[in-house]
């Protein structure tokens, strides 16, 4: 049985490795006729850091911040989706990406909570391949996430230069 993709959940960290994993995922949009919704997790400072600011700031000044840094990280995001649909010349890269998420907290976490919390049929991620054994394993968010997420997960690497 051959698997009916209509949503797929795009996980970034706006690393070249994530934006390599894009095309992946807007190339199974296309042929699944599926959309897109990407998640990029802000990861939220320690608690005691987040006293300290609002100490600092005051509790307003401080919301203001991480509201601003999250429009800001949106904006990014919708830049960095531009640049790439222009330069893969994809007439439907624009039309497969249906919402842009982004949050705070722990990328493993987020990620796993949002794949769950709407009818995802696969997840997309980038990896870096980070570790003592880079070449054998996955970065340790992927890694993480494929162990735990009940939806299944394409990882993407960024393919080897060849000198």
């Amino acid at each position: 049985m051959i698997p009916d993709i209509k949503k797929i959940l795009y996980a970034t960290d706006l690393s070249d490795n994530a934006r390599y994993a894009l095309g992946y995922a807007v190339s199974i949009a296309n042929r699944f006729d599926a959309k897109i919704t990407v998640l990029h997790v802000i990861e939220e400072i320690s608690q005691q850091l987040s006293f300290q600011m609002v100490d600092l700031l005051g509790e307003e000044k401080w919301q203001e911040l991480q509201k601003s840094r999250s429009q800001e990280t949106v904006q990014t995001l919708r830049n960095k989706i531009e640049v790439f649909c222009r330069d893969a010349q994809n007439s439907q890269c624009p039309l497969v990406i249906s919402e842009i998420k982004v949050v705070f907290g722990h990328p493993v976490e987020e990620i796993i909570s949002e794949s769950t919390s709407a009818p995802y049929d696969l997840v997309v991620m980038g990896t870096h391949g980070h570790g003592v054994l880079a070449g054998a394993m996955l970065g340790s968010t992927a890694m993480r996430v494929v162990r735990r997420s009940v939806v299944p997960v394409t990882v993407v690497r960024l393919p080897k230069i060849k000198s």
